[in-house]
């Protein structure tokens, strides 16, 4: 068995060229370790700069034959390495401005925030309408002229106790009745987030 690891840089070329698994796998050993660090200091993830060393030796097995190491095999996988890293940052750029463009236009963003805001609030109004009239009374006292219950069951001539039960009957059955539109605009946003990703 050859003592590939006494070999030059230059002496590689003929045996690599012939098929010799051997001095191939010496080439792997003797570089792997620095070209790794190469990549991951420009890549900073250390599975991308796995992948760029995987593509770089397996074309150098491919391409044994025809490959043109005119001087030093160092500098032939230091530019290959190099290579794939821009390739894969070009790749890279490409995709983001790819996903950018499937992405919708967000612009529209605080029109469609108001446009769900006035939904809401004419859902509420008509919620607050179908209420039964003592208790909508009640309600649109406490929550929109801002009344104490004290000052309510005074003016209606009841207890502050009815007052409380009307006000917490009113916010019952505004949760229940609201409760499905709030759902669904739940699931429109999630399904929204998820597509914008």
């Amino acid at each position: 068995m050859k003592a590939y690891y006494l070999y030059t840089d230059q002496e590689f070329r003929e045996p690599l060229r012939s098929g010799d698994q051997s001095a191939y796998t010496e080439i792997y050993h003797r570089y792997k370790f620095i070209l790794h660090q190469h990549a991951w200091n420009k890549l900073r993830n250390k599975e991308e700069a796995q992948d760029i060393l995987r593509e770089v030796f397996t074309n150098v097995w491919l391409k044994r034959e025809t490959i043109n190491i005119s001087s030093y095999l160092s500098g032939y996988l230091y530019r290959a390495v190099r290579n794939r890293i821009v390739d894969h940052f070009s790749h890279n750029e490409v995709k983001l401005k790819y996903v950018n463009n499937l992405k919708p236009d967000l612009s529209d963003a605080p029109t469609d925030h108001w446009v769900r805001e006035n939904q809401l609030n004419a859902i509420i109004e008509k919620e607050i309408a179908e209420l039964p009239s003592r208790m909508r009374e009640v309600f649109e006292m406490s929550r929109k002229q801002h009344i104490t219950y004290k000052e309510i069951a005074e003016q209606l001539g009841t207890s502050e106790e009815t007052v409380k039960k009307q006000v917490s009957g009113a916010l019952k059955v505004l949760r229940v009745n609201l409760a499905s539109w709030l759902i669904s605009s739940c699931l429109f946003i999630i399904s929204f987030n998820e597509f914008s990703r």
